[in-house]
């Protein structure tokens, strides 16, 4: 179980918000695909399931996501900010969390994700490890 839930003053790394649009949304139902199934194919597959409609690009996207939220401890909220500034489950995993974190705000041209933020990310990263005991609450 993760006792991460967040530190005082850091970014809610486990809140889930939606991450993909409207349109791509009634796509997903149409295919009867549920959001947790899209790694199960390449992006290539997923866009040509869509009849191009959602990009190649933006398949691999999502895909990320959904991997990255996969991550005990991460909601869809972080995974998406991660994804979106080129991210993958590996480097989420194996990169320091000062350099991911320091990449989305970069990104954003403001600093969203705090010192706090990298201190919670680090500690969900040594718990993926298995360097770190969870705490029970």
């Amino acid at each position: 179980m993760n006792n991460i839930r967040s530190l005082p003053g850091s970014f809610p790394l486990h809140q889930d918000k939606t991450y993909i649009t409207e349109s791509e949304w009634v796509i997903w139902k149409l295919l009867c695909r549920p959001l947790d199934s899209l790694p199960e194919s390449t992006a290539e597959e997923l866009s040509a399931a869509t009849g191009g409609q959602i990009s190649v690009e933006r398949c691999d996207e999502l895909i990320r996501i959904a991997n990255i939220a996969s991550l005990t401890g991460l909601g869809t909220w972080i995974a998406r900010l991660l994804a979106e500034t080129g991210y993958d489950v590996n480097d989420v995993c194996d990169t320091p969390a000062e350099v991911l974190l320091d990449g989305i705000n970069k990104r954003l041209g403001y600093k969203l994700c705090n010192d706090a933020t990298v201190r919670a990310l680090e500690k969900l990263q040594l718990q993926w490890r298995g360097e770190e005991k969870t705490e029970q609450s």
